[in-house]
C-alpha cells in the first residue's frame, strides 16, 4: 500500500522555476530517504537529489548545484523539489522514489516509486 503522488510538472521557459511535490503514504516517511531521479529521451535515468529523512543528508548531481534545492516536511509527508534556473536540458519525466537506505547508489536501491512528471523547458 506504499504509494508516491508527485504533482508540479509542466512547462516553463529557460530561466524560470517549478516546485515539485512528491507526497508519501503507507510508509513511516522519516525512516525514508526520498529521491527525485529524471530520464530524457534516449538517455539513462539519473539520480537528480535526494534526502535522508534520518539524519538530513542530502545529495545534488553535479549538473543541478546551486538551482535545485530539495526539502522535507515531515507534517506532510511530502518531499518537494525546488527547480530554479532551468535549462532546456533539464527537460525530462522526473520520479520520485524511496528507500529505507542512506543514500542510493543507483535507481535499482529504491523500493517505491511515483509515476514521474513531465518537465519540459522551452528555450
Amino acid at each position: 500500500e506504499e504509494q508516491l503522488v508527485e504533482s508540479g510538472g509542466g512547462l516553463v521557459q529557460a530561466g524560470g522555476s517549478l516546485r515539485l511535490s512528491c507526497t508519501a503514504s503507507g510508509l513511516s516517511f522519516d525512516e525514508y530517504t526520498i529521491g527525485w531521479l529524471r530520464q530524457a529521451p534516449g538517455k539513462v535515468r539519473e539520480g537528480v537529489a535526494c534526502v535522508s529523512n534520518r539524519n538530513g543528508d542530502t545529495y545534488y548531481t553535479d549538473s543541478v548545484k546551486g538551482r535545485f534545492t530539495i526539502s522535507a516536511d515531515g507534517a506532510k509527508n511530502t518531499v518537494y523539489l525546488q527547480m530554479s534556473s532551468l535549462k532546456p536540458e533539464d527537460t525530462a519525466v522526473y520520479y520520485c522514489a524511496a528507500v529505507l537506505t542512506g543514500i542510493p547508489s543507483s535507481q535499482y536501491d529504491y523500493d517505491y516509486w511515483g509515476q514521474g512528471t513531465q518537465v519540459t523547458v522551452s528555450s
